[in-house]
């Protein structure tokens, strides 16, 4: 049973339990509240622009709004396998009507990325996959994450939440590492949430040009990128436990 809570000024919404699927500060319904959910824009550090950008897993249409409002020259699709999430969304959670650039399917995010039509057609990907339990992603297969990686451009980059508990992340990083060049992920946040970036290509990373980005980021969208780019750093430079056959 899907439901919204109510606190301080931010508006939850849940799956019929205790888990949080998503949240909205009320009087800033375009801003992205939990930590997590903006570290699954972490991809622009890498990139100022996507043409096309999918959210798969609506949740409380945080990323699609905030990518629909702040980037005025990108597509966005957001895929939803349950209408009542699509509607909650969009009487409670801000989530406006679809236009020229906005377009939230009802349908099956594997049928989505299945889809040959849509091979290399998707700049990026954010993925956050969950039932009412939250226990750990959804369709989380090597099969799965082939199908992600083939409909994006060749220097097409996907985000993933991935919370579940460790070392549970190291067999959903190992599986996403079989589909694409290059995996990093970002420390823990909010008791079991791990972020990852996977790049259908390689990138040659410079920390110096990703803190100059990060500190755009923050002026121009108001997000914490530095933090990002520390948790990258400390990923690279100390070491974090990696899944056997991961490209580094």
């Amino acid at each position: 049973m899907l439901n919204t809570q109510e606190s301080d000024g931010v508006r939850t919404l849940h799956f019929g339990s205790s888990a949080v699927q998503g949240a909205m500060r009320i009087d800033q319904p375009y801003d992205i509240e939990l930590e997590y959910v903006q570290q699954m824009m972490m991809w622009l550090l890498f990139r100022e622009h996507a043409g096309h950008i999918v959210q798969l897993g609506l949740g409380a249409a945080a990323l699609s709004k905030f990518c629909h409002q702040r980037f005025p020259t990108s597509r966005v699709t957001a895929v939803e396998l349950d209408s009542r999430v699509i509607d909650i969304c969009r009487d409670e959670f801000a989530l406006a009507p679809d236009d020229k650039r906005l377009t939230v399917l009802n349908m099956d995010a594997r049928d989505y990325v299945s889809d040959f039509s849509r091979r290399r057609s998707i700049d990026v990907l954010q993925v956050d996959l969950y039932d009412a339990q939250a226990i750990s992603p959804l369709l989380s297969t090597e099969a799965f994450y082939a199908a992600c990686a083939n409909c994006l451009a060749p220097q097409g980059m996907m985000t993933i939440n991935l919370y579940c508990d460790w070392p549970e992340h190291l067999e959903h990083l190992h599986r996403i590492g079989q589909a694409f060049e290059a995996v990093a992920w970002l420390p823990e946040v909010h008791d079991s949430n791990i972020v990852a970036i996977a790049f259908k290509r390689a990138p040659s990373v410079d920390f110096e040009k990703l803190y100059q980005r990060a500190e755009e980021i923050r002026i121009f969208l108001g997000l914490p990128a530095k933090s990002w780019v520390d948790g990258l750093h400390a990923w690279m430079c100390e070491g974090e436990a990696s899944p056997p056959g991961e490209p580094q």
